[in-house]
């Protein structure tokens, strides 16, 4: 390790391990529980409306094609596989329209890891108590997005996915705490699964692949809590190692503080967002600029003749990069794409990102106007402005407009209220449940605490989509 690293702490594998074996739903605050029932009503949406999608039920046709034992359902399917094949299926459905909730920080989607095994494993059981998956997705949240922020930025502009590297973690720790594991085997099992971590940022720029990296992740969670229930040894100090753990080999300046601080007194699933665009969260300060510019001033697409953004590095990295029609996921991780259907229809949703807007002549005709650069002095305000954007707007009347916003609407900071996640949530379901069903679902987990078995809500959540 170079002299500009922290140095590795000693022992936080094992009491990130001992945390989520031992954690009860009576340890958890209620704010923690409110955010983490807010979070299932969102994951359960972008669950249901992946599992529409071609790239999901490709993955889902791989898993029947195994002909494993049927104890766990395939989300919106009406089918069943096994409990690792069933969360391989729905996380990456969970993660397959990039509207999933969004930890700033560690840059890790934990509900669509969380949620698809806390529920797998319920059904399995026969319907697990509310209480219990509460406290298992807690387990998940807690530990995996510390692991994403001790491995800080610099694992994601090395080229890492954190969803199918840190993300990895939130599924074994919510494996581990439904399987009931003690906190020895939860220790094995977090050294295993990190060994599993993988997925690389190229996938961005048009494969199908990057959902899958959130399937996988969340399958290596639950063989790693197996595996480690059967005696099965992993790397005991995975996060802390210093040759060959997983901060010192996928961070250059891992933050290794994080893994730990706070731990069991400050809860990061608080700090969990959600995303009012189906698009990657590092442009949503960038697309409501334009928006609201164009409400303000009354503009159409046809009146602006330039956008300009200013963007931090990281943003301009990953979001900033030739569009070429490259497919559905490049659209949504692009800047350029993103700001054209902001001007064209006023909203970055569901319809923006169908495949045959991909190559709409307005659309590209658009992209043309638009121009982005690294800004430095949101640079300067550190990793926690990353995702802040200052947009230019030239009208054709020879104005010229400037919005700055700082934090994303769904962030910690500019947070979405429970009523905006249930609108979401109604807007994505409503082309895979019915309106009784929808309403069901949101009543059961508005409930979920008082649940002694979550068997009701699943037998709707595995039913065939209306889609």
């Amino acid at each position: 390790m170079s002299g500009s690293q922290s140095p590795l702490l000693e022992n936080a594998t094992r009491d990130l391990a001992q945390f989520a074996a031992a954690l009860r739903y009576e340890d958890i605050p209620r704010q923690a529980v409110e955010c983490i029932k807010l979070s299932m009503l969102d994951s359960i949406g972008c669950c249901l409306f992946g599992a529409t999608l071609p790239w999901t039920r490709k993955v889902a046709a791989l898993a029947e094609g195994e002909g494993a034992q049927p104890v766990a359902s395939l989300m919106g399917m009406g089918k069943k596989s096994s409990v690792s094949l069933a969360v391989l299926v729905n996380s990456t459905a969970g993660h397959a329209f990039e509207l999933d909730d969004i930890h700033k920080e560690s840059i890790v989607h934990p509900g669509s890891l969380a949620m698809p095994v806390a529920m797998a494993y319920a059904e399995a059981a026969g319907g697990a108590s509310g209480r219990d998956v509460i406290t298992a997705m807690i387990a998940g949240y807690e530990v995996g997005t510390r692991v994403g922020s001790a491995a800080t930025m610099s694992l994601f502009l090395r080229g890492f996915h954190p969803q199918g590297t840190s993300g990895a973690f939130v599924a074994a720790a919510t494996a581990g705490h439904m399987l009931k594991l003690d906190a020895g085997q939860m220790q094995h099992a977090l050294g295993i699964v990190g060994s599993q971590a993988g997925g690389l940022m190229a996938a961005q720029e048009g494969a199908m692949v990057k959902r899958f990296h959130s399937g996988r992740a969340g399958q290596s969670g639950v063989y790693s809590a197996e595996l480690a229930r059967r005696g099965f040894t992993g790397i005991t100090d995975v996060l802390e190692a210093p040759y060959g753990g997983y901060l010192s080999t996928y961070s250059d300046q891992p933050n290794p503080q994080r893994l730990t601080a706070g731990l069991g007194t400050v809860w990061e699933t608080v700090n969990v967002g959600y995303k009012p665009h189906a698009a990657v969260t590092s442009i949503h300060t960038a697309l409501d600029a334009l928006a609201d510019l164009m409400r303000e001033h009354q503009l159409k697409a046809a009146d602006i003749t330039e956008v300009d953004a200013g963007l931090s590095h990281m943003t301009h990295v990953h979001c900033a990069w030739e569009y070429q029609a490259q497919g559905v996921t490049a659209a949504q991780m692009n800047l350029y794409y993103g700001l054209a259907v902001i001007a064209l229809d006023g909203m970055a949703f569901v319809d923006q990102y169908r495949e045959d807007r991909l190559r709409d002549p307005q659309i590209l005709d658009f992209i043309k106007r638009v121009r982005a650069h690294v800004d430095p002095e949101i640079e300067g305000m550190g990793a926690a402005f990353r995702h802040a954007a200052r947009v230019t707007v030239k009208t054709r009347d020879g104005r010229t407009l400037k919005r700055e916003i700082l934090h994303r609407r769904g962030s910690p900071e500019n947070p979405l209220q429970p009523a905006d996640v249930e609108y979401k949530f109604r807007n994505v379901a409503r082309a895979c449940l019915s309106q009784p069903h929808t309403d069901k679902v949101m009543k059961l987990v508005g409930s979920l605490e008082t649940l002694d078995s979550t068997a009701e809500l699943i037998g709707i959540l595995a039913a065939p989509t209306a889609a």
